[in-house]
């Protein structure tokens, strides 16, 4: 994961000490952070949120290295990171996206990120331009 890939990932995130509840009702905390241990009252350290970061990313990274069957560069996994970052594992691995990523439709493949903008079944702004800040990624 480059720096590109974090910048995103720390841009569109944001960081919260204290945990809060998402659009779709998901408590999290730090840099978009999920998981049993976060739950409401949840508060951390910056260095704390730091680590989760790391941690998260490598783990989306080693998920996103095990289902793409085709050589990446370094800002293409960057996005896919990020895409799998914010919306996790499994919607990669169920995706047009990576199927046609995988049969080396790289651009087609590139057209697929803006589709995934909807939270709760409903177009989200920030989502939007996550998803165009993540294809301009993977193109450059």
């Amino acid at each position: 994961m480059n720096q590109a890939g974090i910048d995103l990932i720390k841009q569109f995130e944001g960081c919260k000490l204290k945990a809060y509840q998402d659009i779709v009702g998901v408590w999290t905390v730090g840099y978009g952070a999920t998981g049993a241990d976060v739950t409401e009252g949840l508060e951390i350290t910056q260095e704390e949120a730091d680590k989760r970061l790391l941690a998260d990313i490598e783990q989306f990274e080693r998920g996103v290295s095990r289902v793409v069957k085709v050589p990446l560069t370094d800002n293409q996994l960057a996005a896919l990171v990020s895409f799998t970052y914010n919306l996790g594992i499994g919607s990669l691995w169920r995706s047009t996206l990576l199927r046609l990523l995988n049969a080396g439709e790289y651009e087609q493949a590139a057209e697929q990120f803006p589709l995934w903008n909807k939270a709760g079944g409903k177009e989200v702004a920030g989502l939007t331009r996550r998803r165009l800040a993540e294809q301009q990624l993977f193109r450059s």
